[in-house]
């Protein structure tokens, strides 16, 4: 049985480290030895510990320190290299690079966190900007993730199919969502997948692409508060329930939407919704001003096709990220059609575009 475990940091300056370290760098001593001539330390402090021994040659490491003072030593006198982080930086918000980008549903994941198994939507990631997944969980019963929270701008969880039991941060007990509903996870809410059904399909989209996810093994879930209007880095928590949401005119003709109540959550940032054809569409071409919008088939098949493009069928899974001022036009959607549709503002403005396709 495993009881502790020590970072070694071999040392020429044993002595000076060590003060270094307690004195002026927050570490206390939690063990020193032989007394009459001490040649190992162990220290522990920000949730290290490292273990000093005295050495003729030694082996300096780098530690990173979530501290704002730059006032603080930045090398030990044994050479051990200290990196400060700002506490306060959150993520890095690369220049958006936006293409066209198709993803279709061939079966092809791979496994991430907590035996997750992911497909890329975006293989290029807008430069950085943004990612988008498409999360399977191919066993029931529990999931061994643990209580945790992201680094984000924007990240959204859809249930394409099966189903998912979570908990979050201060928003009552665990529950269930099903094929349909959804959640905005606002930034470093601390949440926990807790089990799913076998087959579990989710739809992940989030801002930046590259962003932390850091485990917190203090925060107890459930937090045994309910507190719906909670900031969490200027958005709220948002549970979407497919079964009692009402449908409205979407931004494109003859056919309608149910929001998610995303756009609300974000204050604009972001929003999303889910349309399905109601008559007749309008098949024109259009464009919208986005910073990111992404089309994803849940159930049915329509037809997207590009400025300069050949007409491309998408069916149930396949999705399409859109550039803004993209001129595009949707067709033949079959009557069971519905589209999970995200952008990036809330409400874009659609402009429909004469295109000479002669």
């Amino acid at each position: 049985m495993t009881h502790d475990a020590h970072v070694v940091v071999p040392t020429a300056r044993f002595d000076d480290d060590l003060a270094v370290l307690t004195s002026q760098l927050g570490f206390r001593i939690d063990a020193i030895y032989p007394a009459d001539s001490p040649s190992t330390g162990i220290v522990s402090g920000h949730g290290i510990r490292l273990r000093l021994e005295r050495s003729e040659v030694g082996r300096p490491i780098t530690i990173h320190l979530l501290d704002d003072n730059p006032d603080l030593p930045a090398r030990l006198p044994g050479g051990t290299l200290i990196e400060y982080r700002p506490f306060t930086t959150t993520f890095a918000l690369p220049l958006n690079q936006p293409t066209l980008a198709f993803s279709h549903h061939r079966g092809e994941e791979g496994v991430g966190r907590a035996g997750m198994r992911y497909r890329d939507l975006i293989p290029d990631r807008w430069g950085g900007r943004f990612i988008a997944s498409h999360i399977t969980i191919p066993d029931g019963g529990p999931v061994p993730d643990y209580v945790h929270f992201h680094k984000v701008r924007f990240q959204m969880i859809f249930v394409k199919s099966g189903w998912v039991r979570l908990v979050y941060e201060d928003q009552g007990e665990p529950f269930v969502m099903v094929a349909g509903d959804c959640v905005l996870q606002p930034p470093e809410i601390r949440h926990r997948v807790l089990e799913s059904s076998a087959g579990l399909e989710v739809i992940e989209i989030g801002c930046p692409s590259l962003h932390e996810t850091i485990a917190d093994w203090v925060c107890p879930l459930p937090t045994g508060l309910d507190l719906p209007s909670r900031d969490f880095g200027g958005q709220r928590f948002v549970r979407h329930i497919a079964s009692m949401a009402t449908y409205l005119p979407w931004r494109v003709d003859g056919w309608e939407y149910r929001d998610t109540g995303i756009g609300a959550a974000t204050n604009g940032l972001a929003a999303a919704r889910v349309a399905r054809p109601a008559g007749p569409t309008d098949e024109r071409w259009m464009a919208q001003d986005t910073e990111f919008a992404q089309l994803v088939v849940l159930v049915g098949k329509v037809t997207f096709q590009a400025e300069s493009g050949e007409p491309i069928e998408l069916r149930d899974g396949d999705s399409v990220a859109i550039p803004g001022g993209l001129a595009f036009r949707l067709t033949a959607p079959s009557s069971d059609t519905e589209l999970l549709d995200v952008t990036l503002p809330a409400s874009p403005t659609l402009v429909h575009v004469a295109l000479n396709t002669s």
